[in-house]
């Protein structure tokens, strides 16, 4: 009889260790998912709030302002820009983001000076969100003004694009789109991977699509 109970009890115990075992390996890919879809409903909130700003500033928007815009130079429409946006996204140009702030494209590869989603001028507004503004220099009307990015962690990691870090492109009219509308489905999955930018999931959560970390 004791014989029996001890084998229970091993049975009982390898049991117990297969079902530990198996939470301990799932669950970092149950918070990892949760944590994800709780960063695409932010996004979806987020651009929602922009695009509603930008409809209330371009109702507000005086022929003295448009002016100011009009005749500055390049190196002056950040400034104008960011003077426009302070109140409605509580922007604190007071305090600096910390110089070791990095971000990176979801393929791990870092965003370098220069390149097209880097950006120099980066804030806190609320909640520690960082906002990055960059006047682009358009040549016609069917380009966007003004690039915007959105770290919804603030300086908290990931600090990556598609998972933590979005963006909107701001046209003359005040129009606002994500990065990556306009790109086929195809194109979006692809980037929106490991293997790919991460840029381009602006557009593709606002659509529906889901996350593959297997591509």
């Amino acid at each position: 009889m004791a014989k029996k109970k001890n084998i229970w009890k091993l049975e009982y115990t390898v049991t117990l260790f297969i079902i530990v075992s198996i939470v301990l390996i799932l669950l970092p890919v149950s918070l990892g998912g949760t944590m994800q879809a709780n960063l695409i409903s932010k996004w979806n909130e987020r651009f929602n709030r922009v695009e509603y700003m930008a409809s209330v500033i371009k109702a507000n928007m005086d022929l003295e302002t448009e002016k100011t815009f009009e005749k500055a130079k390049p190196e002056d429409k950040d400034t104008l820009v960011l003077q426009l946006l302070k109140p409605y996204l509580r922007i604190d140009t007071s305090r600096q983001v910390p110089r070791h702030y990095r971000q990176r494209y979801m393929d791990r590869t870092r965003v370098l000076k220069g390149q097209e989603y880097y950006f120099s001028d980066v804030y806190y507004a609320e909640n520690n969100v960082l906002v990055g503004i960059k006047y682009l220099k358009p040549e016609s009307k069917d380009e966007p003004n003004y690039m915007m990015m959105f770290d919804l962690n603030g300086i908290l990691p990931p600090n990556t694009w598609g998972k933590d870090i979005f963006g909107v492109d701001i046209y003359s009219d005040m129009s606002v789109k994500p990065f990556g509308d306009g790109m086929s489905m195809d194109a979006l999955s692809s980037d929106c991977s490991p293997k790919g930018t991460g840029v381009m999931c602006s557009y593709y959560y606002k659509i529906g699509g889901a996350f593959d970390d297997k591509k």
